[in-house]
């Protein structure tokens, strides 16, 4: 069993990540990058002729039906954001009777100083919008604090944190 240094939970030997919280197990040297050489992959133009060309998965964030996706830096984590227009931000709370849609609570939420509710994305037309709910800690994007209750535009690539909690914007053109 390893144990996972960020939610403590117990994995099965071998484990690259935790199947829990997503954490990457075994510290930052237990992943070796191999460069692997493609000169020597034969093309098959019968096959590639019948199939069509699929753009980069960064161009498809979460999938085909997902607007953008929510790239969390600490755990790797991505959060498609399909199926509606507008997701709230936040942590789930005991006791709490209003939940955010995207609860973030698996990925050290508290200990970031994320909101309950902390903030609303949504999509309007071709733009997609970020706004803070009055958050303790606050909502920044690339480092700017945000103004509570007012809409701010996001762009692709974008870093927004909520309190501590940085996540990379990743919108579908």
């Amino acid at each position: 069993m390893i144990v996972c240094p960020n939610c403590k939970h117990k994995n099965m030997a071998g484990s690259m990540f935790c199947s829990e919280c997503g954490a990457q197990l075994g510290g930052k040297d237990a992943l070796i990058t191999q460069h692997i050489s493609t000169s020597q992959i034969a093309e098959d133009t019968s096959t590639t002729a019948r199939v069509p060309p699929v753009a980069p998965r960064s161009y498809q964030p979460g999938g085909v039906d997902a607007w953008g996706s929510l790239h969390l830096l600490d755990t790797g984590q991505v959060l498609p954001l399909t199926g509606r227009n507008e997701f709230t931000l936040g942590r789930i709370s005991e006791g709490q009777p209003i939940m955010p849609d995207i609860d973030l609570s698996p990925y050290q939420a508290y200990a970031s100083g994320v909101s309950r509710l902390h903030a609303v994305v949504k999509r309007d037309n071709q733009r997609a919008i970020i706004m803070d709910l009055g958050s303790a800690n606050g909502t920044y994007i690339n480092g700017k604090r945000l103004t509570a209750n007012v809409e701010q535009i996001l762009n692709h690539g974008d870093i927004v944190s909520l309190g501590k909690l940085k996540i990379q914007v990743l919108l579908k053109n």
